[in-house]
């Protein structure tokens, strides 16, 4: 059943043509991805099993299975360990990398709704990784917020983020379940981020990250490392993200050295 429309995902599938040249699987494939690039299967609804979409096609277990991959490999669908196949969400450009707007901003820009939960918020002083990268000493106070940031109801971001404490007094102490932190410390604080030195790197989920994100253990997902600096070249921001890209692409925009 799709939630979403309270159609039967079953009795829209009709029976493969043995008489057709196309392989099994292909047809398969071929009939799913029009029921999706149609809309007849919403994002994030669930496909039958794979018992089932036997039944309807009147094909073996294997070419259900060989059809599920390629359409799993071309991103038209995605699966849940223990809980079976799932139509993927439209897959959007992101921005936020190669800016210093923030991630929910951007995505706000695209009337996109993000909701926050709140992991850490607290003062505490700064690890060995971050007084290197930031070029601090370790008795520097700082601010650090760890948040899971979920678009249209859907976990996407883990943001562990952390800032000079001198420059947000009180933030550690602010409601921001329901704030654009970047707005936040732009309206209240005035700080303005000039420039932002970034590491991106493969990574999977460990258990504490997959739990957060609804994603099964050893998830592909994408590290982002950043350090941001003010327009006096001060560096006065940290953070660590792991982004699930299942639904979307991360866009950059690259500018030749001038000579």
């Amino acid at each position: 059943m799709d939630a979403a429309s309270g159609t039967d995902v079953a009795d829209l599938l009709l029976p493969t043509n043995r008489s057709r040249s196309a392989p099994l699987w292909s047809q398969v494939k071929s009939a799913l991805s029009q029921l999706i690039l149609k809309g007849e299967l919403r994002e994030h609804a669930q496909l039958p099993s794979e018992a089932e979409l036997c039944l309807r096609f009147g094909v073996s277990r294997s070419v259900v299975r060989e059809a599920l991959s390629q359409l799993v490999n071309e991103r038209m669908i995605y699966k849940l360990q223990g809980k079976g196949a799932f139509v993927a969400g439209r897959r959007e450009e992101q921005d936020f990398v190669g800016t210093t707007i923030g991630f929910s901003g951007e995505l706000a820009d695209k009337s996109k709704t993000v909701t926050r939960r709140i992991l850490v918020q607290s003062r505490a002083m700064p690890s060995a990784r971050i007084c290197k990268l930031m070029n601090i000493a370790e008795n520097t106070p700082m601010v650090f917020l760890d948040r899971v940031l979920s678009v249209e109801g859907h976990p996407r971001f883990i943001v562990r983020w952390a800032m000079l404490e001198r420059l947000v007094p009180g933030l550690d102490s602010l409601p921001m379940e329901n704030r654009s932190l970047y707005d936040t410390i732009g309206r209240q604080y005035g700080i303005k981020l000039a420039r932002a030195e970034r590491w991106i790197e493969a990574s999977t989920a460990s258990v504490e990250d997959a739990e957060l994100l609804q994603v099964p253990l050893g998830s592909s997902l994408l590290g982002i490392e950043s350090v941001a600096s003010n327009h006096l070249g001060e560096k006065i921001e940290y953070y660590t993200a792991l982004y699930l890209t299942d639904r979307s692409r991360l866009h950059f925009s690259v500018v030749a050295p001038s000579f």
